[in-house]
């Protein structure tokens, strides 16, 4: 999966020399979180809602409500943006920007071209959506968690084994941190011949070579919702 195929390329961006409180009142309106900073045509940094808030004068401090106004409409970009913003080429894959995003403890990415182009923004809800894509979650398939032998081949035969079972395989993810020592933990979904599993599971359990942690069907009816 490329980056290219899940960034937003719809962005918004602010000039260095544009008042925070305009840059907030931007955020606000449109209903987003960070906003890419350019100085001159050319990228020059990134400003999110947090910078915005730690630029905010404290409700504590002893400035009356026009002084702050006043404060935040001659305070620029350029002085609480984070210059040099971590950035990804579009044809790096999503899970680079995963492990980036993850290490770097941030929540969005922006995305240059092989010229340095400001071409996309990548958000962690990006990254989820390309995920839950891959997996096939959604498409409403059958889900096999296994251990099996860490041993070369051991998953090509269980393709084989699927296959003779007219099973279709939207996706395999491989683990080994979760797996018992000499192992690896795989996690297959697939569209099964005519709805049946029954079968296929009981094929499996007889394999000495595998050893089944789950299976069946993700509820997705009625998901919790935040209130």
């Amino acid at each position: 999966m490329l980056v290219k195929d899940w960034m937003a390329t719809t962005i918004l961006t602010v000039d260095a020399n544009t008042s925070v409180m305009r840059a907030g009142r931007t955020m606000k309106d449109n209903n987003i979180r960070r906003l890419p900073v350019v100085s001159k045509g050319k990228l020059a940094g990134i400003i999110t809602d947090r910078d915005l808030k730690e630029a905010s004068p404290s409700s504590k401090t002893e400035i009356d409500l026009h002084e702050m106004y006043y404060l935040l409409s001659e305070m620029k970009v350029q002085d609480v943006m984070t210059g040099n913003p971590i950035c990804l080429n579009s044809d790096d894959t999503l899970e680079k920007a995963a492990v980036v995003l993850l290490n770097e403890k941030i929540s969005g990415l922006l995305i240059v071209d092989d010229q340095d182009n400001l071409v996309g923004l990548l958000s962690e809800s990006d990254v989820l959506r390309g995920f839950i894509h891959a997996t096939g979650i959604q498409d409403g398939a059958f889900q096999i968690v296994m251990d099996m032998s860490d041993a070369g081949g051991s998953v090509s035969k269980l393709i084989d084994v699927l296959r003779q079972n007219r099973a279709r395989v939207l996706s395999i993810l491989t683990s080994f941190d979760d797996a018992p020592a000499g192992a690896k933990r795989v996690s297959v979904r697939i569209m099964p011949y005519s709805g049946e599993t029954e079968s296929l599971i009981k094929e499996l359990s007889t394999m000495e070579e595998y050893t089944i942690i789950s299976q069946g069907l993700d509820e997705l009816k009625d998901l919790p919702k935040k209130k």
